[in-house]
Parts: C-alpha cells; sequence; structure tokens
C-alpha cells in the first residue's frame, strides 16, 4: 500500500463517530432490517422453488446456491477497489441494491435452470458486497463499535425472520407460488436502494490510499498460518462450511418434503436462536475457552443433522424442532468465537485482513467446496416418487462434522490469554 506525497491531495472529511442517539440507532436498525429480509426473502427457499417448481437436480440446486460462494469471492474486490477508493459506500449499497433487485425480478421469472442461473448469480454478486458495505457505514458512525453494533445488527436477524413468517403466513410454499419470493426479495432491494442514499456520508477513509490485490484478499493474514494452531482453526473452519451446505442447501427441501406446514416460518426458529445464544458467547469464552466453545460448536452441527436423520413431521417431530433451534450454537459457537478468536490472534496490522481471508476462506471456498459435494449426494438418493432419503442423507454431513471435531480436539492448542 503506497504512502501519500507530499503533493496528494487532502483526504475527504471523515465524519465524526457518534454515540449513536436514537434517531441514527433506527436509521442503521432499518438498515440491517431490510439487508437481510431481502436475503431470507428468497435464498431460505430456493432449493424447494427449484426441485418444485422448476424441477432442477440436487446438482442443479448445490450450483444455485453456490452463487452465494461466487459473490463473496468477489466482494472484497467491489468493496476494496471501489468503495474503499472511489465513492461513497452508502452511494454504492443503492447503486447494488438497485441492479439486485432488478435481477431477482428477472430471476424469478425464468421457467427453466440455465437463465435462471444466470440471473441469480447476477443478483449474488451485487448482493455480497453489501454485506461489507452496511457494517462499514454503521461502524464508522459508533463511537463503541464493541457495545453499539449487536443491538443494531440484530435487526437484520429479525428482518430474516420477518422474511420466513410472511412467506409461512401468505402459504407459498404449500400453494407452489415460490417465485413470489423473488418479487418479495426484489420490492425490498428497491426500497433499500433508495432509502441507502438517505443514509449517512460514509467516504472513503482516504482516497490516497491505494489497496493492491494482496491487500483486498487479506494475504498479509497468511503469516498466521504459520503458527500450528492457527493452522488447524483454518482448515477446520474450511472443513466445516462443507456439511454446513447441506443444511444452507437443502434444509427447506427437506422440511417440505417430510409434510412440515410453513416450513420457511419453521426454520426461522434458527434464527431466534442465533440472536439468542450470541449473547451467551461472551461467558462461554471466557468459563470454556476457545477451543471448547469452537468444539460445542462443531459437534452441535453433528447432533443437529443426526436429529434431522431420525426426526419426521409427526411422532418425531419434535428431533426436527431441536436440530432447528440448534442453529444458534452451530453458528455462534463456530462462526463468531472463530471471529472473536481471529481478533485476539492477529496482530492490530492485519486483524481486519485476518477476517477478510477467514471469511474468504469460509464462505467463499468452503462453501463452494460443500455446494459441489452436496448436490451429487442427495441425488444419489433421490426415490422413484421423486423425493429423498433423507436419512441416509444427513448422516453424511453429521458423520463429516464430527469428523472435523475430532481432527480439531486432537490438533489445536490453545494459548493462554489468545
Amino acid at each position: 500500500m503506497s504512502a501519500p506525497t507530499a503533493s496528494s491531495p487532502p483526504s475527504p472529511a471523515i465524519p465524526p463517530r457518534e454515540s449513536l442517539m436514537t434517531p441514527l440507532r433506527l436509521r442503521l436498525s432499518l438498515m440491517f432490517f431490510l439487508e437481510f429480509f431481502v436475503w431470507g426473502a428468497w435464498f431460505v427457499t430456493l432449493g424447494t422453488y427449484l426441485a418444485v417448481e422448476l424441477e432442477a437436480t440436487g446438482s442443479q440446486i448445490a450450483l444455485a446456491f453456490l452463487t452465494q460462494s461466487l459473490g463473496a469471492i468477489l466482494a472484497p474486490f467491489v468493496v476494496g477497489l471501489v468503495a474503499d477508493r472511489f465513492f461513497p459506500a452508502q452511494k454504492i449499497l443503492g447503486i447494488l441494491h438497485a441492479v439486485s433487485a432488478l435481477m431477482l425480478l428477472l430471476a424469478g421469472r425464468q421457467q427453466e435452470f440455465g437463465p435462471f442461473f444466470v440471473f441469480a448469480l447476477a443478483a449474488m454478486v451485487a448482493f455480497m458486497p453489501t454485506l461489507a458495505l452496511v457494517n462499514s457505514i454503521s461502524f464508522r458512525r459508533m463511537a463503541r463499535p464493541d457495545r453499539q453494533f449487536p443491538s443494531v445488527r440484530v435487526l437484520g436477524t429479525i428482518g430474516w425472520i420477518v422474511a420466513g413468517l410472511v412467506i409461512g403466513w401468505l402459504g407459498w410454499e404449500a400453494g407452489e407460488r415460490l417465485e413470489l419470493t423473488f418479487v418479495m426479495a426484489a420490492i425490498g432491494s428497491a426500497l433499500l436502494a433508495v432509502y441507502a442514499f438517505t443514509l449517512p456520508d460514509t467516504p472513503p477513509e482516504d482516497r490516497t490510499q491505494r489497496p493492491s490485490v494482496r491487500d483486498i484478499l487479506g494475504l498479509d493474514a497468511l503469516a498466521l498460518l504459520k503458527d500450528r494452531s492457527y493452522l488447524v482453526f483454518f482448515i477446520a473452519s474450511v472443513l466445516i462450511c462443507v456439511p454446513l451446505a447441506f443444511y444452507y442447501n437443502f434444509t427447506n427441501l427437506y422440511l417440505n418434503e417430510i409434510g412440515v406446514s410453513s416450513a420457511a416460518a419453521v426454520q426461522s426458529l434458527g434464527q431466534v436462536s442465533e440472536a439468542l445464544f450470541l449473547l451467551a458467547m461472551p461467558l462461554m469464552l471466557r468459563r470454556l475457552g476457545v477451543k471448547w466453545t469452537l468444539v460445542i460448536g462443531m459437534l452441535a452441527w453433528a447432533l443437529r443433522y443426526t436429529l434431522f436423520a431420525v426426526g419426521d413431521a409427526d411422532g418425531l417431530y419434535a428431533l426436527v424442532l431441536i436440530g432447528l433451534i440448534l442453529h444458534g450454537v452451530c453458528y455462534d459457537f463456530f462462526f463468531v468465537a472463530g471471529q472473536i478468536h481471529t481478533d485476539r490472534f492477529a496482530p492490530s496490522r492485519v486483524r481486519s485482513a485476518a477476517q477478510g481471508l477467514i471469511s474468504l476462506a469460509t464462505y467463499g471456498v468452503g462453501l463452494l467446496l460443500g455446494s459441489l459435494i452436496s448436490g451429487p449426494l442427495v441425488d444419489a438418493f433421490r426415490l422413484a416418487d421423486g423425493t429423498h432419503d433423507w436419512r441416509a442423507v444427513w448422516l453424511i454431513p453429521a458423520a463429516l462434522a464430527a469428523a472435523v471435531a475430532v481432527f480439531f480436539v486432537l490438533a489445536f492448542r490453545e494459548r493462554p490469554g489468545r
């Protein structure tokens, strides 16, 4: 990264960090609500939509979910090369959501998988960078992000939950009208596109700084992998995303096939537990340490898939519900704890790069591998009537998650105070 010279133009004024008074808190909270409402409005039921309305195979469904990974891989370039250098973050947010709204609307009008995939990929390439942009807009306005951010970010989880409840209330799954979820998502994205231009101005912090591709991809943080324990954590983070892909890609289809009513609404129990278990994270880290908190998160994945394998929509429905509620443990105790561990472990000069690298590895590489693996495996257990042998399907990611947990227990060594 080149340093500014004496002849460099002055940096734009940076808005002062604020105490986050109620009006600003409400504005940022609404931004997060719309951001995650848009994502949850179509992504949760995507597998069911493709299987039922486009008659897609498991491999095609996995390919559609792979658009998330491709968007995550490209997101650092959009944010690092554009938003961090040339234009205010809120304006880029608005433009990207306008593009996303159009692409989502077109995706829902397609009758064949090929054209659908093209528009879904374009929508995700536009959407995924906005996840970093809404964080940037918030952090730049907060005096104490560690204390203020969670109470604002939780509105995003509520937005995801509301999207699922709306789908269930309107009966779009039972009525095979899931193409309307793309209309709902497009409307939400268009609203956020307009709303973004009313948000506080968030210009680039220093236009004289020119990040290289190495900076954008967080490659300076690769030096952390020289530490054996952090390398083990990094590898486990990538590997655990392989069974994670089974959940994201096929849970809604599974719930609908076994006869769960209003599956998208029921599935939102996972986001409710995510918000609640997040509050337990500080206590768990203090009592158990990083290693065993991470292990609990990995074992929760194995338990959840086992419950899905033996549960049903009748006498064993409680097992399915427990499996959904475990989402808070699965996600918070591994991914959130892992982000905290990375922040503690990395030197201050590469903390941002380290977070970027771990996100690229998990949501990019890990979920990409999981999507490529999960699709053909689900196809292998497709039954003659078009449904699936879900017991056989879910036992595979259960075994994978358990294997990753065993590897992590044996290989990871936690250092006191890190």
